[in-house]
């Protein structure tokens, strides 16, 4: 509904002017802010660094591996596993031992002793401080590289089935808390006498419901989400038991402990406090039950914002208590919205003075939003490239964009707001009072013993579908109330997108984060300088049409994973197929290779290898072998620096 002030006349032209010239300018200060320097903040944690590196070879079997994290994280007896060419265990198995100091977050494993040459892989998993599974694994290799039959995971920490059923569960207890919290708001402070109405309590109840279902699943569902990924261990006593002890299972019971709370504030709600009659005890059980109410909302909005971003990273004291009045201003407005919509459609007696005091609490939620969602994307970006190219930069923008067509929308429902009256209602209820007045003769003329119970079910039904056509009849012939209608129905279908998309975010690694991450990766896997290599080698295989020119590119030319990329040309200058290409690489200081490389063929005359490993820095020796007929081939070669 209407995020503005409460309706004070006509608008002039320049109202609207205005009031685009303020979202334009609050949009301008949102991703202003977001460029603001600050230092180095976490959420998802990821890793920073390793011992061995990624790609490393080295000489002598390690006694441990160690892994470094941007942040602390929770590890369990199989969070770090070491792999042998084979697939078999090489570390002891033991849990990783903490090797934390100060800011270094730091875990490591022991290996077997006598552990043979060959390439060994790392796999890790661990739950990040703000609740969500990370994992990954990479290779180092003892002596020279090797084969190995260790197939990785393809599955990401939190994915399959399991995590598909845990973000729906995530996103449905958003949605029951905006229902529950934003419902309760509107009775209370815009509209008391819908407290009577059945589909605002049914709106409410089913709101409770929902956030407690949500709630329970996420607890059965935390264990596999964060390991296995089987639904089968949702029932495993002893998971469900190592969940209580982690700080997302903690927030998720205190929130079951504070919906028993909620459930006892319902009924209160639409019990007591719809049957008061007495102006000024009502009035005192409405101070309560705000009071009251308010201080649960709270606490349900803490269970997300203690143990999800708002609780890792810089400034983490204040950004809990903004989380929460973020979580509470979003459920005033959307909730109060789908409360709106409900009674706009179903409760047909809501009055003008409702809708425009529901404008006033739109308004101000709007305004808590702006200056928390200001904070939070500052903290959580905090630059053009993290906004504009990582997933969570770009879903920001998308939730700036929808936000910015729900209050266009909300402009049209205020012009709406500014024309409704209540000469609907008063029709309705006179033409209710002319109904009643109408049966009662009927009702005087009959007795028990004169009309039969079928008949009187059956003239009771003709009543009620008389009556409710009448009404709707008088809705449809007030266009400002079918109008205000026809805008809310378009808010509340916008503000389903926005609160999806608010749910993404929430699970989504925050984009200083991933910046952070992308570069200690790049450190931990390559710590040398390097740059693409390029080369240019003619051969001549003696043959007809034997001589040409080999070139190779090499990115990003430094240890680890690289991409090859040959080109071949004859003797003309154009692309040349040939029937055979093979490279290999050696490193000579060291005794590594030859390391072979057969590239795929792409096109007439270019081939390509991608995930080319470089395990250390050095002069390294390229041979390539061509092969221009079933007798004519030759073997050339280049040195070039790498890494």
């Amino acid at each position: 509904m209407s995020a503005t002030a409460p309706y004070a006349g006509p608008s002039p032209i320049r109202r609207p002017l205005a009031a685009a010239a303020l979202l334009a300018a609050l949009v301008s200060l949102v991703f202003g802010l977001l460029l603001a320097g600050a230092g180095p903040a976490s959420a998802h944690a990821a890793l920073t660094g390793s011992d061995p590196r990624d790609g490393a070879v080295v000489d002598t079997a390690p006694k441990e591996v160690t892994l470094s994290f941007s942040e602390a994280i929770a590890v369990g007896d199989d969070s770090i596993r070491v792999l042998d060419p084979s697939g078999k265990r090489a570390d002891t198995g033991a849990e990783p031992k903490d090797l934390s100091e100060g800011s270094t977050v730091r875990y490591g494993v022991a290996l077997h002793t006598g552990l043979p040459d060959g390439t060994y892989t790392v796999a890790w998993q661990a739950i990040s401080a703000d609740s969500h599974p990370i994992s990954g694994a990479f290779t180092f290799s003892i002596g020279a590289p090797s084969d190995t039959s260790v197939a990785l995971p393809s599955q990401e920490a939190g994915g399959g089935p399991v995590g598909v059923v845990y973000d729906i569960a995530r996103y449905a207890a958003y949605g029951g808390f905006v229902l529950l919290v934003g419902g309760s708001a509107f009775v209370l402070v815009c509209w008391r006498r819908g407290a009577t109405a059945l589909p605002m309590q049914r709106l409410v109840v089913r709101g409770w419901l929902t956030l407690t279902a949500a709630t329970l699943v996420m607890l059965l569902l935390r264990n596999p989400y964060t390991g296995s990924g089987k639904f089968a261990d949702a029932f495993d006593l002893a998971g469900l038991q190592s969940v209580l002890d982690t700080k997302p299972g903690a927030a998720l019971v205190s929130r079951l402990l504070l919906l028993g709370a909620a459930a006892l504030f319902i009924a209160v709600l639409f019990g007591t406090y719809a049957r008061r009659e007495d102006e000024r005890e009502k009035k005192d059980l409405t101070f309560g039950l705000a009071v009251g109410g308010g201080v649960v909302a709270a606490g349900i909005a803490a269970t997300w914002a203690m143990s999800e971003h708002a609780s890792t990273g810089i400034q983490a004291s204040i950004a809990m208590p903004v989380d929460v009045l973020h979580l509470l201003a979003v459920a005033a407005w959307l909730g109060g919205l789908a409360s709106l919509l409900v009674a706009l459609y179903r409760t047909p007696d809501i009055g003008s003075a409702a809708v425009r005091r529901f404008s006033a609490v739109a308004f101000g939620s709007v305004v808590v939003l702006a200056a928390t969602g200001i904070y939070q994307s500052w903290r959580q970006v905090g630059s053009w490239s993290a906004l504009t190219g990582t997933r969570y930069g770009q879903l920001l923008i998308l939730k700036v964009a929808l936000i910015a067509v729900l209050l266009a929308v909300a402009w049209f429902s205020r012009r709406w707001t500014g024309r409704l009256t209540d000469t609907a209602v008063v029709s309705e209820e006179k033409d209710a009072e002319e109904d009643g007045a109408a049966t009662e003769p009927e009702e005087a003329a009959g007795s028990p013993a004169d009309v039969a119970p079928e008949r009187a079910a059956q003239l009771a039904r003709q009543r009620a579908v008389l009556t409710a056509t009448k009404k709707k009849r008088i809705r449809d012939a007030d266009p400002e109330r079918s109008g205000l209608r026809r805008s809310v129905l378009a808010e509340a279908a916008v503000a389903v997108v926005l609160l999806a998309v608010t749910t993404m975010l929430t699970s989504t690694e925050p984009g200083r984060t991933e910046e952070e991450a992308a570069g200690g990766a790049t450190s931990a896997s390559a710590p040398a300088a390097g740059g693409p290599v390029n080369l240019s080698m003619p051969f001549d295989t003696g043959g007809q049409n034997g001589k040409g020119t080999v070139r190779i590119d090499i990115e990003p030319g430094r240890t680890g994973s690289n991409d090859l990329h040959v080109w071949i040309d004859g003797s003309d200058g154009k692309p040349m197929d040939v029937p055979e290409l093979k490279l290999a690489l050696t490193l000579g200081s060291k005794d590594i290779g030859p390391l072979p490389v057969v590239p795929d063929r792409l096109a007439e005359g270019h081939w390509s290898a991608s995930g080319v490993q470089i395990p250390m820095a050095g002069d390294w020796k390229i041979d390539v072998t061509v092969r221009t007929s079933d007798i004519d081939q030759v073997t050339i070669d280049k040195n070039a620096k790498i890494g």
